[in-house]
């Protein structure tokens, strides 16, 4: 009798592993399905990583600019990441990538709101290897990416709304229409072979071509430049939060550059990305080493600031082409980006062109270079397209931001007044600072 009331629970558990291997088979997607949530995965994750480096950002510049100009600075992260969301979503989406919807064609995409209806689980078309939206975020990200070049550029000493004004023309139609002539299959992917894998130039000399343009128009801030050619030195206020700033923007350039090889649907290109992380993170390396290096025997000390931005370099550099090269040339191609910002910034000084965290030589100068430096080790490269690329790109948005600039100032001021500025834009602009234990005395 006790047997008997065993045998349905014996029964059940000899029957329990193949009802749920059953359930397994039952649920196991497609193929060409499990290749579409993967990619989709990899945009949504890389996607916060390069949106993470907002943060890095904000906590860069509100190290390098003086106390009293902290929280302007912060605000204009903030205000500017929103935007740039809000721009990208009207227009900047559709005009980067038109499809088959040019207004001109493989120059100027289509006008029109970004859509993000289901397409459906099998990669049939090149807008079905993963969902748009994670598309759409993922791009989202750099376009953002590109306002905040221009934030700590001009800090300490332009006002806030011409400066979110400026942000409304780049995010929405300056980045976007030249990221398309590469990203979205315009002409100077199309007749130039030009290669950017994660925007060396796309993305970085474009908002240092904006950073510039606006301070040339801006000026340098008041005592920077004496008569006799003398260049003074103003500290930034936390080199703490500049050093935190470097590490997180760092982490979030893994995002950046592993998320643009733009498939996760095979072992290839998983191991494709696991390389271009290693790439990505040595040429860091590299940046930072040569820029320790080179300020010690220049200056007989090291320096931080150049230390951090010779990482940041580094990472420029190797952003135009993360894949092809091996650990020891990507080591290199870093570390030439860190002897760049060394030279540079001393150049710009020279110049009187003031900038305020370096982003010009960081973005700018190695953006160039790492853009160059594609030929170095993808034969698909040619100096030619890469060379007319850059200079295309380079007028179209250094004059059309220009343009604005001198728009902006014409009809209602960029810069804020001598008194507001020797008080510090926090309290003039805002009414509030950072640090008001300090700065109050």
């Amino acid at each position: 009798m006790q047997l008997k009331k065993f045998l349905p629970l014996a029964a059940a558990v000899v029957l329990l592993p193949t009802l749920g291997f059953a359930q397994e088979a039952d649920m196991t997607p497609p193929n060409e399905e499990i290749g579409y949530i993967f990619t989709t995965f990899m945009f949504l994750v890389t996607g916060f990583l390069v949106m993470w480096m907002g943060a890095g950002f904000s906590m860069l510049e509100a190290g390098l600019v003086r106390s009293k100009n902290v929280t302007m600075q912060l605000t204009k992260n903030i205000a500017l990441f929103a935007i740039a969301a809000i721009m990208y979503y009207l227009i900047g989406y559709n005009l980067m990538y038109p499809g088959d919807g040019w207004t001109i064609t493989n120059v100027l995409g289509a006008f029109s709101l970004t859509s993000l209806e289901p397409v459906g689980g099998s990669p049939d078309t090149d807008l079905t290897y993963a969902s748009v939206g994670s598309d759409f975020f993922f791009q989202l990200m750099f376009c953002a990416t590109t306002a905040s070049i221009v934030s700590g550029t001009l800090a300490e000493r332009i006002k806030l709304w011409p400066f979110l004004i400026f942000t409304i023309v780049l995010t929405g139609l300056i980045y976007p229409i030249q990221a398309s002539w590469k990203w979205g299959g315009g002409f100077l992917d199309a007749n130039f072979g030009f290669l950017d894998f994660a925007g060396s130039t796309v993305v970085h000399s474009v908002g240092g071509w904006a950073a510039l343009a606006g301070a040339i128009v801006l000026g340098p801030r008041i005592g920077k430049y004496g008569k006799d050619g003398k260049v003074n030195a103003f500290p930034g206020s936390n080199l703490t939060l500049a050093t935190l700033g470097t590490f997180i923007l760092w982490l979030g350039w893994f995002g950046f550059n592993g998320g643009s090889q733009l498939y996760m649907d095979t072992a290839g290109n998983v191991a494709d990305i696991s390389r271009i992380f290693s790439n990505t993170n040595t040429a860091a390396a590299g940046g930072a080493l040569a820029a320790l290096i080179l300020t010690q025997l220049l200056y007989k000390k090291v320096d931080l600031t150049m230390v951090l931005n010779g990482a940041l370099a580094g990472l420029v550099s190797i952003t135009a082409e993360p894949l092809t090269p091996g650990l020891g040339a990507a080591t290199l191609i870093g570390a030439v980006g860190g002897v760049i910002v060394v030279f540079a910034v001393p150049f710009l000084d020279k110049l009187k062109i003031d900038d305020v965290v370096g982003a010009i030589p960081v973005h700018l100068f190695a953006g160039i270079w790492g853009t160059i430096a594609v030929v170095l080790t993808n034969s698909d490269a040619t100096i030619g397209g890469q060379l007319i690329s850059i200079v295309i790109v380079a007028a179209f948005v250094f004059i059309v931001s220009l343009v604005v600039w001198f728009i902006l100032k014409a009809v209602m001021g960029i810069r804020v007044s001598e008194e507001d500025e020797a008080m510090g834009l926090d309290r003039a602009e805002l009414g509030m600072e950072a640090y008001p234990e300090f700065t109050n005395g």
